[in-house]
């Protein structure tokens, strides 16, 4: 892999993390398209944290309340809506910890076909198409209880499944439990930071311990750009959220999985 191409991976996947589409499998595609080598799992994890760089930055107001009440909450013992939300991140977190640790190498090995991108890409572009016209808009993210941030986090364990998109399949969640499409939105994104971490971490580690050479300068070049892209991404998927709603990224991911099937069939 060259510059070139670490740029070019960086902006798709700074652009389509936050939006319901899937970073994941145009991080898989773009390398097919253009007859690129597999950049591998350690640089996609690299520029998965140059979004978490930017979600942190976007959200620091909300991410300090969050951990500061948290903490604050373990001597006082009284919960405030900060400390709860910063419990429903974590426990919507496991379920995707758990399977991430069980399933790793089987996802590696056999869901980054083009195929299963294409198939999840429809069918699951489709829930979100569906979840969008039930939506009520009843709760923000506050309003969560226990069993509603499992529900997302159970959800989000799908998104392992490259062509689901982690975005798209939390947000789809919480518009079908009552959340208004700003929160679902919010909570999707608030809820990426502890598992690109995990992910983080654990690819890290394999890094420092493996024998050959790490090309460690395109990774820092693909963090940065993705954490920039990102970063406006956030800011104009959220800002326009109210007047275009989901359709789009509905009828987008239909036409990508016919294209998909096209290409690949």
């Amino acid at each position: 892999m060259d510059s070139f191409q670490a740029i070019v991976l960086a902006l798709v996947q700074g652009l389509t993390e936050f939006l319901p589409i899937s970073s994941s499998a145009h991080l898989i595609l773009v390398p097919v398209i253009f007859d690129w080598p597999d950049q591998g799992v350690a640089f996609d994890v690299a520029v998965h944290v140059g979004t978490l760089i930017a979600v942190l930055a976007y959200f620091r107001q909300e991410v300090w309340q969050l951990l500061y009440q948290w903490f604050a909450s373990g001597f006082s013992r009284h919960q405030t809506q900060d400390s709860r939300l910063a419990w429903w991140i974590i426990l919507a977190t496991i379920p995707v910890g758990l399977v991430g640790l069980l399933l790793k190498d089987q996802i590696g090995l056999y869901l980054r076909g083009e195929l299963v991108i294409a198939w999840a890409t429809i069918g699951f572009g489709l829930l979100l198409g569906l979840a969008s016209d039930l939506n009520k808009a009843k709760y923000n993210e506050y309003q969560l209880n226990w069993q509603m941030a499992l529900a997302i986090g159970g959800a989000q364990a799908l998104a392992l499944i490259p062509g689901t998109s982690r975005s798209g399949i939390t947000i789809t969640m919480g518009l079908l439990l009552g959340l208004s499409p700003q929160a679902a939105a919010r909570f999707s994104f608030l809820l990426s930071m502890p598992i690109i971490v995990l992910a983080g971490g654990l690819v890290s580690l394999d890094l420092l311990q493996q024998a050959k050479p790490v090309h460690w300068n395109l990774f820092a070049l693909g963090v940065g750009i993705s954490a920039m892209s990102a970063y406006l991404s956030i800011h104009y998927f959220l800002k326009l959220l109210n007047n275009i709603g989901m359709m789009p990224f509905v009828i987008y991911r239909l036409l990508l999985g016919v294209v998909l099937f096209v290409l690949f069939c």
